[in-house]
């Protein structure tokens, strides 16, 4: 097979569907947890729609991503994820890649989650997107008037030792095929925010950390400086290390860097995509930092 037509071949989707379901069960390596069924993982589940527009729970489908794979040290790779919970609970209890690049195409690998940590699954997510009081009324309100929402594909993203959820939401009017979309929710394992794009979700995840910082004003001709009044700090320099970033500089930066992500990957230049995935990737875990150091 040509090279240039090899680079692109990607791992079959229906395959690893199959894999997922047979090594649920098989990848005990105990024969008694093996025979008393105590370890049996499912395919993580997320709420979808019916024929008749009802909820109902399905089984994720596996999704596509460019990342850097813990067992590399190198380079990004293209693989295609499948994620687990154990059987009968919703908790993430690890995720299956088919490698796609090079040498590695056809290659199976599997994580594991910490069983000591309870790390939330798809349904975790979609259960405290539902328990949100201005999501939830928002969706009752879309839901009438000729028109009801769609809950798209959740997006299980890998950020350094964090996960990051990512869930578009979109409008579908009945006289129109069309969805239209309206909002984007982003989750970490503690916080959940939305917005009308990723930029406002990423400032709405991390609003509760970012204040901008105040600049002093020079006064005009007219004015004359209030006599005892504070004189306000000098916000710090963007210049230089990346730790002198303000907060509300990071999630500047955060969201700059995924879309200019998204934009590589449109174009097909998955190299380049590559880098700036792990350019952003850094950057959250810089801004994850500057949250936990905030008093």
């Amino acid at each position: 097979m040509p090279t240039d037509v090899r680079a692109h071949i990607r791992y079959p989707e229906t395959l690893i569907r199959v894999q997922g379901e047979v090594y649920g069960l098989y990848h005990t390596q105990s024969a008694k947890v093996f025979f008393q069924r105590e370890d049996v993982w499912n395919v993580a589940q997320q709420i979808g729609l019916d024929s008749q527009n009802r909820k109902q729970v399905e089984a994720i489908d596996p999704y596509f991503v460019l990342m850097q794979l813990p067992s590399e040290q190198i380079h990004n790779e293209f693989v295609l994820i499948l994620p687990f919970t154990p059987a009968g609970r919703n908790n993430l209890i690890g995720w299956m890649a088919g490698r796609c690049d090079g040498d590695n195409y056809g290659k199976l690998l599997i994580y594991n989650f910490p069983k000591s940590r309870l790390i939330d699954g798809p349904l975790q997510i979609e259960a405290r997107i539902d328990q949100n009081s201005q999501l939830s009324s928002q969706f009752t309100l879309w839901n009438q008037q000729g028109s009801h929402v769609l809950r798209g594909h959740l997006l299980v993203i890998p950020t350094g030792r964090s996960l990051l959820y990512v869930e578009p939401i979109y409008l579908k009017a009945e006289s129109s095929p069309m969805p239209e979309l309206r909002l984007v929710v982003l989750a970490t394992q503690d916080r959940l925010g939305y917005g009308q794009s990723f930029d406002e979700a990423m400032t709405s995840l991390f609003g509760e950390m970012a204040r901008p910082a105040t600049q002093e004003k020079t006064p005009q001709a007219n004015e004359k400086p209030v006599e005892g009044a504070p004189k306000p700090e000098a916000s710090p320099s963007p210049a230089g290390s990346p730790l002198t970033l303000t907060v509300e500089q990071l999630i500047n930066k955060a969201v700059q860097e995924f879309e200019e992500y998204q934009r590589l990957t449109s174009q097909g230049k998955l190299g380049e995509a590559g880098q700036k995935l792990e350019q952003h990737k850094r950057t959250l875990e810089e801004l994850k930092k500057a949250g936990a150091k905030k008093p």
